[in-house]
């Protein structure tokens, strides 16, 4: 199968994607481009809503408004009236690191991770970002988060610390937001791209975009790889299903580090692809904090 696009928006780095039901709108970041974008699939229109620094991930609050991650702090955030609360700072004593990949668990907590964007080092974290706005750090040594996501009945976390090209499984406690039992999930050692974003679908399995790969693909609950969706770009990130069904994949792409050649041969990189795969998808829940 083979991906659309559905919105030139030519992002610098489109990440952070899912579907909102409380407005029906497709969400996601830029985060080198410093915006917010939505996309509404009845209209076919999108929005650029410009911030003042890079957004890393974001969720929508179950009270209104949003959680944000920006590069160096958790925020509750008002995207009209760019009001922020701050829950907490993010690694203030590493220059080298920045918040990068998460998503809400199925209780409303949000899980998010670093990556070290200088060095590469394995020194930064996940943390848990709990309903009473508690912080705590549930995986240490991380290179680059990616693929937070969770089985539908929230009781396994899946992750990806990219460069390690695989995906990892936790028993994910859904009491108290914390992890056990790590063990290999998939491994992409002989896949053409890194793990990057993931989502999961209704059956279990795991999305997967792959960074430099031009592909999506899912794992099956039993480790192997069973489906592809060629993307015609160098450089998916993240996906998530939506529509009002949930049986559309939206798949968010990069410019990043792509020179005038390559972005000439690919000129809808950074673009919003979509594709239905002939699965459904699983609603992400609010943060509840």
């Amino acid at each position: 199968m083979r991906a659309e696009l559905v919105l030139d928006c030519r992002n610098e780095h489109g990440e952070g994607i899912f579907w909102n039901p409380a407005d029906e709108l497709v969400w996601w970041t830029d985060i080198e481009g410093c915006a917010l974008w939505s996309y509404d699939p009845s209209t076919l229109k999108g929005v650029k809503h410009p911030m003042t620094e890079r957004v890393c991930c974001f969720a929508p609050r179950a009270t209104g408004g949003w959680v944000v991650a920006f590069a160096d702090r958790v925020v509750l955030f008002d995207l009209d009236t760019n009001v922020e609360t701050l829950v907490a700072r993010f690694e203030p004593n590493n220059a080298e690191t920045r918040l990068n990949d998460g998503r809400t668990d199925r209780h409303g907590r949000l899980i998010v991770g670093g990556m070290n964007e200088v060095s590469g080092a394995h020194d930064s974290s996940v943390l848990c970002i709990d309903t009473d706005l508690s912080v705590r750090t549930i995986i240490e040594k991380v290179s680059c988060a990616n693929s937070a996501c969770f089985t539908p009945d929230g009781g396994t976390m899946f992750f990806a610390d990219t460069p390690d090209r695989e995906i990892v499984a936790f028993d994910y406690d859904t009491a108290t937001g914390s992890v056990s039992d790590r063990r290999i999930y998939a491994s992409f050692k002989d896949e053409p791209g890194l793990p990057d974003g993931s989502c999961v679908d209704a059956e279990g399995g795991v999305w997967n975009a792959e960074w430099e790969g031009r592909r999506v693909v899912r794992v099956a609950p039993n480790g192997a790889i069973d489906r592809v969706i060629e993307i015609p770009v160098w450089k998916p990130t993240c996906c998530a299903f939506g529509g009002p069904e949930l049986d559309t994949l939206f798949i968010t792409t990069s410019r990043l580090m792509s020179d005038e050649d390559a972005l000439s041969r690919e000129p809808e990189s950074g673009g919003l692809f979509a594709v239905k795969p002939g699965v459904c998808g699983v609603l992400d829940t609010p943060f509840n904090g």
